[in-house]
């Protein structure tokens, strides 16, 4: 009875100075809110990222070549080569650079990649119609091409491109196949780019030698293995040179991307976190400014016998109440903002239901902690000293 007496007159000096209460929730609202939407953005991130590596596989290591003095790459030959290692199922060399694509009166400055068609495999890209470049098109360097979703929309509208021509900073490529949509990836869009033979960006970027190149192993047994084979045929290339290369394998990177993930999730959740604390300390002071406002009402209560535990009940159901009415409202707009971004940005969002409840609960321990102060003040009050204080 004592506990359901104490309640109603929490709530009824809360609803009696609604806006002031509002304004004492407001810290928490913005703290819980902030919390859930920044983790759930950050998450989102995370989680594309990693499809984005899983997809490929964990059998795949990727090799950079920065070069020795005048050697500042290996030959087509040589990449190759890399494929005799033991282990290894698939080479992939890469030759990149960028061009102005034009057809008719359109033209758009994009990233082309020469490549051979184990590409296919080894990256999962595929062609939605058409067909994929062949050995004979590396052989007599073709000027054949495939183009990405969004290059062929830029260029041809909605018409299909397979069969078209496209001049590629003025030399013209016949567009074999269109490439299936891929998305966006940490290294930019997938769907807009222009792949051709590797023989044929040789002289058509006029870049001699590899400096690219992925490489799929039989198994994900094996990585480390083929891994260590890999270093020492690069070291004897380059006589042991630092920094002449660097090898990465697709675990390595996802670990990477998860601990560096999971480190920004943490760290925005625990700037949006100090937004709580300011909040809790936003309830401590309006409740102690509430008690010296209502000592009169303090003295009279204890006078007709109120003890200690009822007017501390009190007080600590009204910053409860205030802080848990706030944490649900921010779990509300905080759910709605990363419902926002994930509908209308291209940001990915992944809720985190754990952060959700950690937020809720963690603005009700901050009711309990920061309305504890003001409460004890209140209920340590002798009924003299508050009568005559008024």
């Amino acid at each position: 009875m004592m506990l359901y007496q104490s309640m109603k007159m929490a709530f009824k000096s809360i609803l009696s100075s609604k806006i002031r209460a509002f304004l004492t929730m407001l810290g928490i609202i913005i703290g819980v809110s902030s919390v859930i939407a920044l983790v759930s953005v950050g998450q989102g991130t995370t989680s594309q990222i990693t499809e984005s590596l899983s997809s490929l596989g964990t059998n795949q290591l990727t090799v950079n070549i920065m070069g020795r003095g005048a050697t500042t790459s290996l030959t087509f030959e040589e990449a190759l080569a890399l494929g005799d290692i033991e282990g290894v199922e698939n080479v992939s060399p890469v030759i990149s650079g960028n061009v102005t694509a034009k057809h008719g009166t359109e033209n758009v400055s994009v990233s082309v990649e020469g490549i051979i068609p184990a590409y296919e495999d080894v990256q999962d890209f595929h062609v939605q119609s058409g067909r994929f470049l062949l050995d004979i098109d590396t052989e007599y360097r073709q000027k054949v091409a495939l183009i990405g979703t969004d290059t062929a929309e830029d260029l041809f509208g909605t018409d299909s491109p397979v069969g078209e021509k496209v001049q590629l900073n003025g030399t013209s490529f016949k567009i074999v196949g269109l490439l299936e949509s891929k998305g966006s990836t940490s290294g930019g869009s997938s769907d807009e780019k222009i792949l051709i033979p590797i023989s044929t960006a040789e002289r058509f970027l006029q870049s001699k030698g590899v400096r690219s190149i992925t490489i799929t192993t039989t198994s994900n047994d094996n990585v480390e293995d083929v891994k260590t084979k890999l270093e020492s045929a690069l070291d004897a290339k380059f006589s042991g040179a630092e920094n002449s290369y660097s090898v990465f394998d697709s675990q390595e990177m996802l670990e990477t991307v998860n601990e560096t993930s999971n480190t920004l999730s943490l760290a925005l959740g625990g700037i949006a976190g100090i937004s709580l604390f300011v909040g809790g300390i936003g309830i401590m002071n309006i409740m102690i400014v509430s008690v010296n406002e209502r000592t009169r009402e303090i003295g009279i209560r204890k006078a007709i016998g109120a003890k200690k535990k009822n007017i501390l009940m009190q007080f600590m159901i009204e910053s409860v109440v205030l802080s848990g009415v706030g944490g649900l409202i921010g779990v509300g707009l905080g759910l709605g903002a990363s419902w926002a971004v994930g509908n209308y940005t291209t940001m990915n969002v992944a809720t985190s239901w754990n952060m959700v409840l950690i937020s809720f609960s963690f603005s009700l321990i901050i009711g309990v902690v920061f309305g504890m102060i003001p409460a004890n003040k209140a209920a340590r009050m002798r009924p003299i000293y508050a009568l005559r204080n008024e």
